[in-house]
């Protein structure tokens, strides 16, 4: 990670496209965002459901997309997508928790559902990676592994998994 100036630690931008600063914590910088989307996602699924969430996750893209170039800009990291970027995972969690039950076995496994389509990430989530560059690359393949998440979390729920 390129040297984080006063400027930039002042900037909304950064502790929004960071998570909190979540993705500043090492190692595994998109576990650790993911994590603290965590919280902040099962609370929006308990109180008002997956309308709620889905409301949420509207909300945050522009702003999610509108952070990344903000904070691409002034750490000067346009060309690339840094691990400290970690907006993409809130996304991507949330997406993954719009087919969870306001359990923590469907939750965590939502959690684990996502993480693993993130680190593999099979076809697309894999093309939107390497092809697709700035704030849309960077967002794209988390929006992508959220969807595979949900499906496989709602397919287990339908077989009666759990």
């Amino acid at each position: 990670m390129k040297r984080v100036t006063q400027l930039q630690i002042k900037s909304p931008s950064f502790w929004i496209a960071t998570g909190l600063g979540s993705g500043l914590m090492r190692p595994a910088p998109g576990t650790w965002g993911t994590l603290s989307a965590l919280p902040f996602g099962a609370g929006l699924l308990i109180t008002g459901g997956p309308p709620l969430l889905l409301c949420a996750i509207i909300a945050l893209s522009p702003i999610a997309f509108w952070s990344v170039r903000r904070y691409q800009t002034l750490t000067d990291t346009a060309a690339t997508d840094p691990s400290e970027i970690v907006i993409d995972e809130f996304l991507g969690m949330w997406i993954a928790l719009l087919a969870a039950l306001p359990d923590m076995v469907s939750v965590s496994c939502a959690f684990v559902f996502f993480r693993l389509f993130d680190i593999l990430k099979p076809w697309p989530v894999s093309y939107f990676d390497k092809n697709w560059k700035g704030p849309s690359g960077i967002i794209a393949d988390d929006i992508m592994a959220g969807i595979y998440a949900a499906l496989c979390l709602g397919g287990v729920h339908y077989a009666g998994l759990i």
